[in-house]
């Protein structure tokens, strides 16, 4: 993707930063990034328009997500990606009934892969797929985040973190994640 065409904005959030980046088709990619990230003054329609809806979400004001997506991946991956946006605010589901709902119960590992390959985090939720015990399993923005995101939408988990903890695990996650800005 040439340079014209990429958009990119940031958005600190109560979990960290975000870095949004879209092209003329939509979002390609919304990740946690360090907070060392410089700040971008190449916003678009849609850079911005997923700034208001974030914003919304971790107010408590936005269930769902209507923006246009253009993220990059396999065909199984879209696949994929196309089922988590379809889990419900405030549901979860696990891998095996995702690779159930593909007509392809043996590609649990295969739906864990694409999941972990998601690259618009929160808009595309795969905060909310769990082990098939109810378990937290990994979140490549790390599990207390995704423990944090959980339960804003109301749902229960093994612990709670409090405010210092999860400010050391942000700031640990995002110096691991400085190699992707």
């Amino acid at each position: 993707m040439s340079n014209a065409s990429r958009y990119l904005q940031y958005l600190d959030t109560p979990l960290g930063r975000l870095e949004i980046a879209a092209n003329e088709q939509g979002l390609t990619h919304v990740i946690f990034c360090g907070q060392h990230a410089e700040q971008a003054a190449n916003k678009n329609a849609v850079t911005q328009q997923a700034t208001v809806q974030l914003l919304e979400y971790f107010a408590g004001k936005r269930h769902e997500f209507d923006l246009p997506l253009a993220p990059i991946g396999t065909v199984f991956q879209q696949s994929v990606w196309r089922l988590l946006a379809t889990i419900p605010f405030g549901q979860s589901r696990s891998y095996g009934q995702l690779a159930e709902q593909l007509n392809n119960p043996k590609a649990v590992r295969a739906v864990g892969g694409a999941n972990g390959r998601n690259p618009l985090t929160i808009i595309v939720p795969c905060h909310r797929v769990i082990g098939a015990n109810g378990k937290l399993t990994g979140y490549a923005g790390g599990v207390e985040r995704k423990r944090w995101l959980l339960q804003h939408e109301g749902l229960p988990t093994d612990c709670q973190l409090n405010k210092d903890e999860l400010a050391a695990v942000i700031h640990t996650r995002q110096a691991k994640t400085q190699f992707l800005t």
